[in-house]
């Protein structure tokens, strides 16, 4: 039988593992990417592509994807400052530039055939499909989409397909969906999802509050124009000095949340994420940009962040709107440069000092303390700035009821 080439985006997962054999039998050869965007260590390396060679795959390449991460999704993803719905920061992002890799061995391979493993109830459907139509003509195969027409117990049946043709499952994997890459990871599944408090299975990266060290933890990065470039006086690529970060602040417990949100799809998607690199990332350039950004740049750029987050959440990656929105924001960055110290002694972090030549501050006067303008005009300023409200109140008092 002559077999179709197709490439498929691998995680080592449940849901992938389960797609080779499926595409095996439906007659395609199947050729695996995995994209390493920093979640893993080595040990986990080695298991992802020894697991692609038991399950059968005709070939299987992993790609760094750490550099690619940083400069097209963590560096805007900071300028931007906004979580999705005020909270989420974005952590399955990585998705766009698994399916540009995918695309890219597509390509080598001389296939237009790619499939992925994602359900027909999530968000990363709709973020592969359409970058992978942004990106060119495909055919797209979705090995879950299709067993979910016939099985509502989706997870289970990809358990007992694999088991009964001698492939194992690990045990985390048959409670909870994980994603680990270098922005964080996400539990669901389980008691997650059913609303209930997380188990101590639902865990990733932070330490208990049991294990915190008792001495507060204090790192200084340094930004050149909105972007991170050094970590406690070492300059490093941003994928590095991300990983560090998240190594030191999950110690602390930094960057663990429990999120409930609206998705793509419609549907409640309630998740365990862990974050403790990117929380201190935003917190240092939160406080940066509130000393060095005019009033009216505070106040405007969380609007345009907001719908910048909104694309990359559901899909749009490659949106022309998202250029668009990344041009100001990159604009914004021209004088958010400096040091910002953080300190956390669990659970938080915050910024505890700035220094930044860029710093508004004004040469005569200190709020509250002291002002190079006299009382009388600061009663003009008054009086002026509170004209409409006034008036409203003096021609509509005793006339409402």
């Amino acid at each position: 039988m002559v077999q179709n080439d197709i490439v498929l985006a691998f995680s080592g997962g449940l849901d992938t593992s389960f797609c080779i054999p499926w595409l095996r039998e439906r007659g395609y050869a199947v050729h695996t990417v995995f994209a390493d965007t920093g979640g893993v260590d080595a040990e986990e390396r080695a298991y992802i592509e020894a697991r692609a060679k038991e399950l059968g795959v005709a070939s299987h390449v992993t790609v760094d994807g750490g550099p690619a991460l940083w400069s097209g999704f963590v560096r805007p993803f900071v300028w931007a400052g906004e979580g999705y719905q005020g909270q989420y920061p974005l952590l399955v992002s990585d998705r766009y530039l698994i399916v540009e890799a995918a695309l890219k061995r597509a390509d080598q391979l001389g296939t237009r055939a790619i499939a992925h493993g994602c359900t027909g109830m999530g968000n990363d459907q709709v973020r592969f499909d359409l970058t992978v139509k942004a990106l060119g003509d495909y055919a797209i195969v979705a090995p879950i989409r299709e067993i979910q027409k016939e099985h509502t117990q989706t997870r289970a049946y990809e358990q007992a397909y694999l088991e009964a043709r001698g492939f194992g499952v690990r045990a985390r994997q048959k409670r909870y969906t994980i994603n680990e890459n270098l922005l964080g990871v996400t539990l669901s599944g389980g008691e997650v999802d059913r609303w209930q408090a997380p188990g101590e299975g639902a865990r990733g990266w932070c330490a208990p509050r049991a294990e915190w060290p008792s001495e507060p933890l204090r790192a200084t990065l340094v930004f050149e124009r909105g972007e991170a470039v050094a970590l406690d006086g070492a300059r490093m690529p941003g994928h590095a000095l991300l990983a560090r970060l998240n190594a030191a602040f999950a110690r602390y417990g930094v960057g663990r949340g429990l999120y409930t949100g609206d998705t793509t799809i419609g549907l409640k998607g309630r998740i365990v994420y862990e974050a403790p690199g990117l929380a201190a990332l935003l917190a240092a350039h939160r406080a940066l940009e509130e000393a060095v950004l005019s009033k009216q740049q505070n106040r405007f750029k969380p609007e345009a962040a907001r719908k910048w987050v909104e694309l990359v959440y559901e899909g749009f990656f490659h949106d022309p709107l998202k250029a668009d929105l990344e041009a100001f924001l990159a604009s914004s960055q021209r004088c958010v440069g400096g040091e910002v110290v953080l300190e956390t002694a669990g659970g938080r972090v915050d910024a505890v000092e700035v220094r930044s030549p860029h710093i508004l501050n004004a040469k005569g006067a200190t709020y509250a303390q002291s002002a190079d303008w006299g009382v009388a005009e600061a009663e003009g300023f008054i009086r002026l700035y509170g004209m409409s409200s006034t008036l409203w109140a003096e021609v509509n008092r005793g006339k409402i009821a």
